[in-house]
């Protein structure tokens, strides 16, 4: 009975003959675990800013809460109060949206700052492992021409 063929061998001379180096490989995971280290320190830096600002926010509001919550002697006091209260909380919203516009500006120029760096960091990565495959690829089909 005729023998089936043992593609087995043939795959792994095949395999063996263009061997992969990982390195190249490994730089670009650890360049990628960098990038993600670095933009995570930047989103927690943002979360914990807004925080510290919204909180403060908070806080202040419900102190010029007092002077709209306290009993008033006329009724036009009432009216008084509120409006100091509407006028004191405009501005304070004012003063607080430009401090997360700060903040968003902030982490907006330190992304771009990152993507940039990591940019190039990748494209060297990339650049050394072509050139590395390229390398290999050429070394090996001049082996098997000469055993040719």
């Amino acid at each position: 009975m005729a023998k089936t063929q043992d593609f087995t061998k043939m795959f792994s001379d095949m395999a063996a003959a263009f061997p992969v180096d990982m390195s190249a490989m490994n730089e670009a995971m650890k360049t990628s675990a960098a990038l993600g280290e670095k933009m995570s320190k930047v989103a927690f830096d943002a979360a914990a800013t807004s925080t510290d600002l919204s909180s403060k926010y908070a806080k202040e509001t419900l102190a010029k809460m007092g002077g709209v919550a306290k009993a008033q002697k006329e009724p036009a006091d009432y009216t008084k109060a509120f409006t100091d209260f509407a006028s004191a909380q405009a501005e304070s919203t004012a003063e607080h949206m430009a401090a997360f516009a700060e903040v968003a500006k902030k982490v907006q120029m330190e992304t771009v700052e990152l993507l940039m760096a990591a940019g190039k960091d990748i494209q060297e990565d990339a650049t050394a492992v072509v050139k590395k495959a390229t390398d290999d690829f050429t070394a090996n089909a001049k082996k098997a021409a000469k055993a040719a």
